[in-house]
């Protein structure tokens, strides 16, 4: 195996040589040997640590004393009785502490990378977009990864990710907020409809303020009930108040509903697209942009904020990236 350079500034670890900088050549023994100093600070003693690791209390004491020795200072003073860390030993482990913890992630992350994933991916998204979107692709991604289990929460509910043991999160909103990391797997837009039925019945409907003479299916959530956002190119943004006497929590039944001929509706392109290319919808406002919200909103991924991703995670994320450019 070939050897790490790894430099650093002394400055941070000795104030007698804050001018100077060594160059420390790091091996897997080396590495070890750094491994081992940090077990002998956390359990206070040579013995407590050879105990761990299943080695005389000697090969321990040469260890610390040989890594001493190369960087040119006290890590622990020794009595009879007790063992201290020093002032500059406690700096430096501070120091490498974090170094050490990002070399067993890599570690662990390189290996999975040689191995095909495996375990159970616990997952959550709304009931229209699993529908739509996902549950059409599974059987290619169960071919991929048949080692991979899946656990898929189909809910309009945002869920407790964290209390819920949740690996991954599908989110249809804005940029979202709180301690999660998130991906934007596909820009989403929004698009007022009706069927050709519902307007060869009442009318064409030119212009976005005509809205508030119709009766509306709407989406109950608070942002989508009482009023649609609308902004044509080159304009200020503007607000429609919207009613109707049909108000539905599942956007697929709005979708059927709108076919039906029931009303006009906002719904996402993702969830419309085909209906708009086989004619069983219409769009109404193809000069303008349209939402209930955000005009800048995208189906995002979500997972708990941690260093180490599993692979069955980051497969499952890559793999509906792919399947949503191509949809």
């Amino acid at each position: 195996m070939g050897s790490w350079c790894v430099y650093i500034r002394v400055g941070l670890l000795y104030k007698d040589f804050s001018t100077h900088c060594c160059r420390v050549n790091i091996t897997s023994m080396d590495i070890e040997a750094l491994k081992t100093l940090a077990l002998v600070a956390q359990q206070g003693s040579f013995a407590a640590a050879a105990r761990m690791m299943n080695v005389d209390p000697s090969a321990i004491s040469r260890i610390i004393a040989h890594t001493e020795n190369n960087l040119g200072f006290r890590l622990f003073q020794r009595t009879t009785r007790a063992l201290t860390i020093t002032e500059e030993g406690d700096t430096y482990l501070r120091r490498i502490a974090p170094l050490l913890e990002e070399l067993e992630f890599a570690r662990d992350e390189a290996s999975q990378t040689m191995r095909a994933p495996t375990g159970t991916l616990k997952m959550t998204s709304s009931v229209a977009f699993t529908h739509e979107c996902i549950v059409p692709h599974l059987g290619e991604f169960c071919e991929n990864y048949p080692e991979i289990r899946l656990e898929l929460q189909s809910t309009d509910k945002n869920i407790d990710i964290i209390a819920s043991g949740i690996d991954l999160a599908v989110r249809l909103t804005a940029a979202p907020n709180g301690h999660f990391i998130c991906t934007r797997l596909l820009n989403t837009h929004y698009v007022v409809c009706a069927s050709p039925d519902y307007l060869a019945q009442h009318g064409p409907i030119v212009d976005p303020r005509e809205l508030i003479k119709f009766n509306c299916l709407r989406f109950a959530l608070p942002e989508f009930k009482t009023s649609w956002r609308f902004k044509a190119e080159g304009s200020k943004a503007f607000d429609v108040a919207i009613d109707g006497h049909i108000i539905i929590s599942n956007a697929l039944s709005l979708r059927r509903a709108a076919i039906d001929g029931l009303g006009p509706v906002l719904l996402a392109d993702w969830l419309v697209g085909k209906d708009l290319l086989a004619g069983r919808l219409v769009e109404l406002f193809p000069g303008h942009q349209c939402t209930g919200t955000d005009f800048d909103t995208g189906v995002w991924a979500l997972y708990p904020d941690r260093k180490f991703l599993p692979q069955r995670v980051r497969v499952m994320i890559d793999f509906l990236r792919e399947k949503l450019a191509n949809q």
